[in-house]
């Protein structure tokens, strides 16, 4: 029966992209820099809707912050003068509160824990959630497990923190993580490397592929490996926009960013291994092993924060911490 379904979802996609005889232009923004995770998603959804729809469909990708920060980006798609966008979760926290239960602190064990519940009813009713902020929730791609890097000493466990000047992305929740932690947060746009380099700021916090792409070695000596959130992208459209196209349109266009992003998190995963050895060589001290009970302890009462009080924030993190246990 599954491989019933499946042979006529796919068989429906393939008719859509058939009869797809209109030309249209989808702007796509990321703030990153190609070869970055969002762009290997944006580059494989332009190269599968391009491919689909017989160059009925043209997808331009605006990267490197040419159309401004992630918060700027998804401004613009509310408003549909951008349609689409591959963006950090954080940032939506400001759109739609309900988006920081998946930026919650050591909440998922693994990356197969977090595809089943991303990829499950409760990530499907976090996409639906944004629609209340004028977002199309199409699908979660990965930014991956944050780790913390920072120029002043070894952190192995959370009092090696205290006082650190540490980058975030514009997020509350985010701020509020390392302010429990002891650090001194600062919010600031990417990208970073010219603070990280002239001492504006200690440290940051990222996933290891931002470490290799944007040579962060080059500037910052410490690494340890916390795993403190796992961060995935929202691939979002412009409501407003989406409504505009017919069923067959949406259907083919769902399907290839859902495409896109399962190969861009495959991408990623299958690269961290080699990563973490050529951080080493180029110079990065790795705290393989800190102490992640400390780090857990120190924010096990970060779902009383008042970030999680609104009720429909509270229900839905509730959810997703018995889900994860």
């Amino acid at each position: 029966m599954k491989k019933i379904f499946l042979f006529l979802t796919v068989l429906s996609v393939c008719c859509a992209a058939a009869s797809l005889s209109f030309a249209l232009t989808i702007k796509l923004g990321v703030v990153t820099k190609p070869g970055s995770a969002q762009n290997i998603v944006a580059d494989k959804f332009k190269e599968i809707v391009e491919v689909g729809s017989n160059g009925n469909i043209d997808v331009k990708i605006y990267h490197s912050k040419s159309i401004g920060t992630e918060t700027e980006i998804l401004q613009q798609i509310q408003l549909n003068t951008v349609q689409m966008g591959i963006i950090t979760g954080g940032p939506f926290d400001t759109f739609d509160p309900v988006v920081r239960v998946i930026n919650y602190p050591f909440l998922f064990k693994d990356h197969a824990q977090a595809d089943a519940i991303l990829d499950g009813p409760i990530g499907n009713e976090i996409l639906k959630s944004l629609e209340t902020a004028g977002f199309k929730g199409l699908c979660f791609s990965e930014n991956g497990f944050r780790n913390l890097t920072n120029n002043k000493r070894p952190v192995k466990n959370p009092d090696d923190i205290k006082g650190l000047k540490i980058r975030v992305m514009a997020s509350a929740l985010h701020r509020a993580i390392w302010q429990t932690l002891g650090a001194n947060p600062t919010p600031m746009p990417w990208p970073i490397y010219t603070e990280l380099e002239q001492g504006v700021i200690d440290g940051q916090e990222n996933p290891l592929w931002v470490m290799e792409v944007y040579k962060f070695y080059e500037v910052q000596k410490y690494m340890t490996l916390t795993h403190h959130v796992y961060s995935p992208h929202i691939d979002v459209a412009s409501l407003a926009w989406w409504k505009t196209l017919d069923k067959v349109t949406q259907n083919f266009l769902q399907e290839s960013m859902r495409k896109a992003a399962l190969f861009q998190r495959k991408d990623n995963r299958s690269k961290n291994s080699k990563r973490l050895t050529l951080l080493k060589e180029k110079g990065f001290l790795v705290e393989e092993n800190p102490d992640i009970d400390a780090f857990r302890m120190s924010v096990v009462n970060m779902k009383d924060n008042t970030l999680y009080q609104k009720p429909r924030v509270k229900k839905m993190l509730m959810k997703i911490l018995a889900a994860t246990q």
